[in-house]
């Protein structure tokens, strides 16, 4: 038996609410021409991807720019917007509100859907972050709040500090070939957190991967696509690769709609 069940859903949900996104999302890490992306972004988001990942420390605020930009190509209510600001700002709650008043005006908007910690703060208690993170979303700059980067210790610190406002996300790097994290996952189902999975494809990496090819020609599926699969089986767990071209959204799309079989998860497990 794989390690754990099996996560059959394409959509799911945030915290305890009925809202859901999509198990595959787009991030916006080192985009190289914003321009060309953008044609990308839409055309994804109008084949059923419906949330963006992005954060004010890339490219110095221009992904912000270019979400803004999506935004207004699509539609805002089409897209659940998931930002990140540096960890000092939650060193003082009035100084994360206006870094995040600052997020959203880049972006075109009013408020973001949900915003994280980029990592946290070694100089600040982790009470403290999430006091000024909660400040955010009372400022009604946030539907949601988050964090990433943060170990299962750290969670739970952050868990034990709310408030108000519930804990939705945990952002941390996860793959098939860095599979670390995995020790979040019965707290974030326990509590309701999603897991999203930052450098899912290791920059390209698991497209030369054997294994993961002998696998996908059993399901006339990718590597990239199988990487991805065996992601969003996981409890809790999604994606946000990045997709700059239409080809590479085609591809990601692909990820979606079916499973792996428990055999070939229980492979994956075992040899990589």
């Amino acid at each position: 038996m794989p390690l754990f069940p099996i996560d059959y859903n394409d959509f799911k949900p945030i915290g305890k609410t009925k809202e859901r996104l999509s198990a595959v999302g787009l991030g916006t890490w080192a985009i190289r021409d914003y321009s060309s992306a953008l044609e990308s972004y839409v055309y994804a988001i109008e084949r059923g991807i419906n949330h963006i990942d992005t954060a004010e420390m890339y490219g110095a605020g221009e992904a912000e720019r270019f979400v803004g930009r999506v935004l207004r190509s699509v539609g805002r209510d089409r897209v659940y917007v998931v930002t990140k600001l540096y960890p000092f700002r939650f060193r003082d709650p009035d100084e994360a509100v206006k870094a995040a008043r600052a997020s959203a005006e880049r972006m075109g908007v009013g408020y973001v859907d949900i915003i994280l910690i980029h990592w946290p703060d070694p100089q600040t208690p982790i009470k403290d972050q999430i006091r000024s993170l909660e400040a955010i979303a009372e400022a009604g700059l946030a539907r949601y709040i988050g964090v990433s980067n943060f170990s299962k210790e750290q969670l739970e610190e952050a868990l034990a500090a709310t408030k108000k406002h519930e804990i939705v996300v945990n952002q941390v790097k996860y793959s098939v070939l860095d599979r670390r994290a995995e020790d979040l996952i019965p707290l974030a189902v326990e509590n309701s957190i999603l897991l999203e999975a930052y450098s899912p494809l290791e920059r390209g990496h698991v497209a030369e991967v054997r294994l993961l090819a002998k696998i996908g020609r059993q399901y006339g599926k990718t590597p990239v696509q199988v990487a991805l699969n065996f992601i969003v089986s996981r409890p809790n767990f999604i994606a946000i690769p990045k997709a700059e071209r239409m080809e590479h959204v085609d591809e990601i799309l692909g990820s979606l709609g079916w499973r792996l079989k428990p055999e070939d998860i229980e492979l994956i497990e075992e040899r990589l």
